[in-house]
């Protein structure tokens, strides 16, 4: 009984102080995500050879603050994290939608050393059979071949904050 009760104590003692801010408690990454348990989820799914994309944005992006962070690599193993800092994130993306009856197409651009990079979640019911892929798009530097990684099975997205955050074309 008195173990429990100390451990009560201890679980209590640790719990006030990281709300005091005094003990920081590293945040979980979500399953199959490179995305923490507090952060937005923009985009996520996973690729060919088990390797996760993910584009995850702190819970208070806005034009003028929070971040957004292209994450790629194996499940708890990062080959790529852009942009490495967390201030400013915003102007190194571009948002672009379109959507009419029976087409809806959404791409997230971004660059890193001269190579494009294109997030991209595509729905096109006019073509038979029905277009449906999302997946993410690299273009090397001084290359006009594209190389793309399609998500094997839906894609976890929420576009929803983009248009207010980032620069667009509609």
């Amino acid at each position: 009984m008195k173990r429990r009760a100390l451990t009560i104590v201890i679980v209590a003692t640790i719990l006030l102080a990281a709300q005091a801010g005094a003990v920081h408690l590293k945040p979980t990454l979500r399953h199959n995500s490179h995305c923490t348990t507090d952060e937005h989820v923009i985009f996520n799914c996973t690729v060919k050879a088990a390797k996760i994309v993910s584009l995850c944005a702190s819970k208070d992006l806005s034009k003028d603050k929070g971040y957004l962070q292209y994450r790629f690599g194996l499940p708890g193993k990062l080959e790529l994290e852009f942009p490495k800092t967390r201030t400013g994130t915003q102007a190194q993306f571009h948002y672009t939608h379109y959507f009419r009856y029976q087409v809806d197409l959404t791409e997230i651009n971004f660059s890193i050393d001269g190579n494009d990079y294109q997030i991209f979640d595509t729905y096109n019911g006019e073509e038979k059979p029905v277009v449906s892929e999302e997946g993410v798009a690299v273009t090397p530097a001084g290359s006009d071949k594209e190389a793309r990684f399609l998500c094997r099975g839906r894609a976890k997205s929420d576009y929803s904050s983009l248009p207010d955050v980032l620069a667009s074309d509609q």
